[in-house]
């Protein structure tokens, strides 16, 4: 009996860890997610403003091209930047359970 409440007590902290690695890994994509939501406005809010303020036809096209080529390219690097977050934050939210589940498979 004595094993199996060190046992449920180890199991609990383990699963405690986990919890706070994935909550510190959630609050983190969150903040980057609002960091890059934030610096898409503000970045088409200054094209489409250079947009109505350009001369002729030509130039507001030239502006939109490259708002969306830098766009694009603003977006992929996102989510890659996001991907290696999702990666990570599996990874930390199972390292507690690496030793934990070969103590257990021992027993």
């Amino acid at each position: 009996m004595d094993e199996f409440q060190k046992a449920s007590k180890e199991g609990m902290d383990v699963a405690t860890k986990s919890f706070g690695a994935v909550s510190k890994g959630l609050q983190a994509i969150a903040s980057e997610y609002a960091d890059f939501s934030k610096k898409s406005v503000e970045e088409s809010t200054a094209a489409f403003e250079k947009m109505i303020a350009a001369k002729s036809p030509d130039k507001a096209f030239e502006v939109q091209s490259d708002y969306m080529k830098s766009a694009y390219e603003s977006m992929i690097s996102e989510f890659n930047k996001l991907s290696e977050m999702y990666l990570d934050l599996g990874k930390e939210a199972y390292k507690p359970y690496e030793g934990f589940a070969g103590k257990v498979a021992s027993k």
